[in-house]
């Protein structure tokens, strides 16, 4: 089922383009011929490229003025006076997936003056598509989902990965808190779970860059969850450069208290290493 929404026909779109990107994705994944190093810790792999060329020719035949924003490609401005841009993630994970890991995701999401609108992260080896409007539920798999509800924070699970000098420090604070924590890998697939409760919050404080989080961190707050930066502010700014966004997404009751034990801890906004 899926709700009426303003924007049906761009979450029709950016959901079928998750699913067939995925295609590629998953038919490839144990088969990776080609991996090279984009930094000393991120790399991409030739299914980088062609989930990218599949998306973004599907994207420039049916939105034709729309700008896109990938990963790979960069930014494809716009014609004709479009406003719109499409962001797109091919594959986030690519680590995990070039060491057959089976944790990663494909995520596309529709910015439209100046905030995200649709989004959609699809994990391809579950058949798992998250999705969501600005007008709507978040979804999985059609079907309306909700943030945790649990009580007590120490009983959450959470996905969290500090950077940086204060990062273990602060690491540690939250850990004490909860009942335990995991990094994943992909932070796409991680924050867009937490719509569903799979994951009770989300933290990263840095090295998060806007095809990282526009689909998911929609996704993750129409799901219910209180999704801001580390800063406890606003969790999208499309002047933010390179991957220095922050998230923090969990239910609103322990959102404060993360926040604060954070704070505490000293934790600070890190780039990517």
């Amino acid at each position: 089922m899926r709700a009426m929404t303003a924007w049906a026909a761009e979450l029709a779109a950016a959901i079928e383009l998750v699913e067939a990107a995925g295609v590629i994705v998953r038919d490839s994944y144990g088969r990776v011929e080609q991996v090279a190093y984009k930094s000393r810790r991120d790399v991409v792999t030739e299914v980088d490229f062609r989930s990218e060329a599949l998306l973004i020719e599907a994207i420039q035949a049916r939105f034709r003025t729309d700008a896109i924003l990938s990963e790979e490609a960069g930014a494809l401005p716009a014609t004709d006076g479009g406003t719109r841009t499409w962001v797109v993630d091919p594959l986030d994970g690519t680590v995990n997936y070039a060491n057959g890991i089976p944790y990663f995701c494909v995520s596309v999401a529709l910015v439209d003056a100046g905030r995200p609108v649709v989004g959609a992260v699809h994990d391809p080896l579950r058949l798992d598509t998250y999705a969501a409007t600005t007008d709507g539920p978040a979804t999985l798999n059609g079907v309306p989902v909700s943030a945790s509800s649990k009580a007590s924070l120490s009983d959450c699970v959470l996905s969290l990965t500090m950077l940086g000098s204060t990062g273990l420090e602060a690491e540690r604070a939250v850990a004490g808190a909860i009942r335990i924590q995991r990094r994943m890998g992909s932070a796409a697939l991680s924050l867009a779970s937490v719509a569903a409760g799979r994951f009770d919050g989300f933290i990263q404080n840095g090295g998060l860059s806007r095809w990282d989080v526009a689909a998911a961190g929609l996704i993750a707050e129409r799901g219910g969850a209180r999704v801001t930066n580390l800063a406890g502010s606003d969790w999208w700014d499309p002047q933010v450069p390179g991957a220095s966004l922050s998230v923090v997404a969990s239910p609103d009751p322990h959102h404060a208290t993360l926040l604060g034990l954070l704070h505490e801890a000293g934790a600070e906004v890190a780039r990517r290493p």
